[in-house]
């Protein structure tokens, strides 16, 4: 391969991603500071990226992904589980479900609880409000007004959707204005996500993009990185491949930092070929060990299943993305009022638990007027259908990620050990019975026709843990190879900065580093930790914490 040397900046960026996109924003507000953003996808000019229902076909193209799989396992019944991601500008926010969803206080306020000073949720609120223009009712203690995300409501009404959340009275579970206060989860509703005006709003869009006008900013696409370049401890830069030939390496160097922001399975990958990880792995990959840590460790996924049921007396989404329902769908796109082009694959939440003695849920369901085949997102079923789905807030099991080799176009090994842990098997038979509940609940009866998956023969507890064993699949929020954590605690990889432990100039910042799964999905979260890693990185004081909003 031919080796080509680069240029030198204050800081290298790997991935664009949601935390890549903010860092890459934040870091050149500053007059002076220059950055380089390693993307290995192509730009994010496909229209299916910008139409928030072309997330179905932007899911499964290998252009824009990085098509990974799960090991199999007996969890799993030997199934290997797709586990995309995304692999374009944006990284998988320009191919996600567009849900904001922060999580409840006590996630973070345990993280802190960990020895990570700094991550309570008093201390991290001001940078989820920093980033967000909340687009609605909102608490303004709780929600931004001034940031560039625009988050919005819900604007797709379907009967079955009303049908549904006021069959939840029924259950016991109540109307929840806003699932983001912090303190009040529990409940159904609509969510809010990150569409306006009929259009996708990923990190790209509102984050990367605008810094690339300062000029300092080089955003560099189709370049996949290989390794971490050290001196001795000390991060000195990235090399990596062009993409487009698969042969050019080049190398680009970092004055100040270089930080890894590739998302779960790719900032583990990297970090282990560029010999940070367990002694015992890199021993096995002919690495030489820069820092042996647990990197890859710790691994942690929601894995959800899904119940369908069949509709009648109405038409679902299912028959509107066909034909004639089609057609109207689009006039109505373009005409810039609600449809299913411009809706997230989950309209509705309900947060709930599945023990009367909890103070807070344990679980969080989603639902649609639509339904996949097989209970998988990707083709619609084609008869009407809707779809009640259910992953448990924060599941015990652990699995690993490790390279396979030390070749940059071989996936990493994932194994997410799904439902290995007995509490994850209960909380989750205990979901989907209360999904099934809810879709049979006295108000919805009048649009629900019968049971496909599982059918009515479902009943045991055996039952209904072989079906989420046959059918159960990720939900795509991968956390936690590369913790955060004090040097005392053997099984992190960060401090509460973000540094590696024992290296110099090297940091972390994306999912990778949740020290535990939030009760929620994880990309508001990774946007929200981008945020304080920008005012670390910079020098800056924490902001201060939210005037009204107790410790």
């Amino acid at each position: 391969m031919a080796n080509q040397d680069g240029n030198s900046y204050d800081y290298v960026i790997v991935g664009s991603g949601a935390a890549g996109s903010v860092l890459s924003k934040r870091l050149t507000e500053e007059p002076g500071t220059t950055v380089c953003t390693l993307e290995c996808g192509p730009p994010d000019r496909h229209p299916f990226i910008h139409i928030p229902a072309g997330f179905i076909k932007m899911l499964f193209n290998p252009t824009y992904t990085w098509q990974f799989q799960t090991e199999p396992g007996p969890g799993t019944n030997g199934r290997r589980i797709p586990t995309t991601q995304g692999r374009t500008l944006g990284g998988s926010s320009s191919i996600n479900g567009m849900i904001y969803n922060r999580g409840q206080r006590e996630d973070f306020d345990h993280w802190a609880q960990r020895g990570n000073r700094g991550w309570g949720y008093v201390d991290i609120l001001p940078y989820f409000k920093r980033g967000e223009r909340r687009v609605g009712v909102g608490d303004d203690r709780i929600h931004g007004r001034g940031g560039s995300l625009p988050v919005t409501d819900n604007d797709f009404i379907h009967p079955v959707n009303e049908a549904f959340i006021e069959g939840a009275a029924e259950l016991g579970i109540p109307r929840c204005e806003d699932y983001n206060s912090g303190d009040n989860q529990a409940g159904v509703g609509y969510f809010q996500r990150l569409i306006n005006r009929g259009f996708r709003h990923s990190a790209a869009r509102v984050f990367l993009h605008p810094a690339r006008a300062t000029g300092r900013l080089d955003v560099r696409t189709d370049a996949r990185a290989a390794k971490i370049l050290f001196d001795g401890t000390k991060a000195i830069g990235v090399e990596y491949i062009d993409d487009r030939d698969r042969t050019t390496r080049r190398r680009v160097f970092a004055r100040r930092e270089v930080i890894v922001s590739a998302g779960t399975a790719n900032t583990a990958r990297l970090l282990q070929v560029s010999g940070v990880g367990p002694a015992w792995l890199l021993g096995e990959l002919g690495v030489p060990v820069i820092a042996d840590l647990p990197v890859g460790e710790n691994f942690r996924d929601h894995y959800s299943a899904r119940i369908v049921a069949r509709v009648k007396n109405v038409r679902t989404m299912n028959e509107m993305s066909h034909g004639l329902g089609l057609m109207g769908q689009i006039a109505r796109w373009t005409m810039g009022k609600p449809s299913i082009l411009a809706t997230s694959p989950s309209i509705v939440h309900w947060f709930w638990k599945t023990e009367d003695t909890m103070r807070q849920p344990d679980i969080q369901g989603v639902f649609s007027p639509a339904s996949y085949k097989q209970g998988f997102v990707g083709l619609l079923d084609d008869y009407p259908g809707m779809t009640c789905g259910v992953w448990q807030h924060r599941p015990e099991s652990i699995g690993y990620v490790r390279a396979r080799s030390t070749d940059v176009f071989e996936d990493p090994i994932i194994q997410p050990n799904y439902l290995k842990d007995p509490m994850d098997q209960r909380v989750l038979v205990r979901g989907m019975r209360l999904a099934r509940a809810l879709l049979h609940t006295k108000t919805l009866s009048h649009f629900f026709d019968r049971d496909e998956l599982p059918g009515p023969d479902a009943q045991s507890d055996d039952e209904w843990l072989d079906y989420a064993r046959q059918y159960g699949s990720t939900s795509y929020h991968l956390i936690g190879t590369a913790r955060m954590g004090p040097a005392s605690d053997k099984t992190a990889v960060v401090s509460d900065e973000l540094k590696v432990h024992g290296l110099q100039n090297l940091r972390v910042v994306d999912a990778s580093i949740m020290p535990n799964m939030p009760s929620a999905n994880t990309y508001s979260s990774t946007m929200m930790i981008a945020e304080k890693a920008s005012d670390m990185i910079r020098g800056r004081a924490p902001l201060p914490p939210v005037e009204g909003v107790a410790a």
